[in-house]
C-alpha cells in the first residue's frame, strides 16, 4: 500500500468496449451507485498518470457510455479497451462514520475479541449479500463483512479489525 493514502490509485472500473465510431467507450463500473463512475475527473486509465478527463457519460441499457477527451475516433477507442480505470484517493469523498474504502482495509491487522491474531486482510469482494473480508495469516479465512455481528472495530490509525470470530473456524 502507497504510504500517502491521497496519491493512492483506486480502481473504479475498466474500459469494457467501443460504442460507435465517434471514439465514444463502453465502461464496466464498481461504483455504487453504477453510474458514480461518470462523477469522477480525471480518469487513470492502465499505468497512464496524465489523466483522461470525463466530457459526457450517460446509461446506456444495463451499462455505461462514455467519451473521453482526446478519445475522438474508433480507433483512438479501441486503443484503450482492457484498460482499468484509476482515481486519485483524494477524489474519493470522505466515508460516512462506520464506511470505509476497501482500499483502506486492505493491509490492516484482524484480530478476535479474544485477543487471537487471524493475520492481515489481502482483499475484499461482494457477494451480493454482504461484503467478504479475505484474511491471509496461518491459513486463508474468509469471514462476512457484517457490522456490529462479526465487524466489532475498525481502528485505521491503529492499522487493526476487531472480530468476534472463532479462530478455529
Amino acid at each position: 500500500m502507497d504510504s500517502d493514502p491521497d496519491s493512492t490509485r483506486i480502481v473504479v472500473g475498466r474500459i469494457a468496449g467501443v460504442y460507435g465510431v465517434r471514439g465514444w467507450l463502453k465502461v464496466a463500473s464498481e461504483t455504487d451507485p453504477r453510474d458514480g463512475i461518470l462523477s469522477y475527473s480525471p480518469w487513470l486509465l492502465g499505468t497512464d498518470a496524465r489523466g483522461w478527463t470525463v466530457q459526457e457519460g450517460r446509461r446506456h441499457g444495463k451499462g455505461l457510455v462514455v467519451r473521453l477527451g482526446g478519445c475522438e475516433d474508433r480507433d483512438q477507442a479501441a486503443a484503450l479497451v482492457g484498460q482499468e480505470i484509476a482515481v486519485r484517493r483524494e477524489q474519493l469523498p470522505p466515508p460516512a462514520p462506520d464506511e470505509f474504502y476497501w482500499i483502506d482495509l486492505e493491509g490492516l491487522s484482524v484480530v478476535t475479541t479474544e485477543g487471537t491474531d487471524l493475520g492481515v486482510i489481502d482483499r475484499l469482494f461482494s457477494t451480493g449479500v454482504n461484503d467478504v473480508i479475505v484474511i491471509r495469516g496461518d491459513r486463508e479465512r474468509l469471514l462476512p463483512f457484517v457490522w456490529g455481528d462479526v465487524v466489532k472495530d475498525v481502528d485505521l490509525e491503529q492499522a487493526r479489525m476487531l472480530v468476534d470470530w472463532d479462530a478455529s473456524f
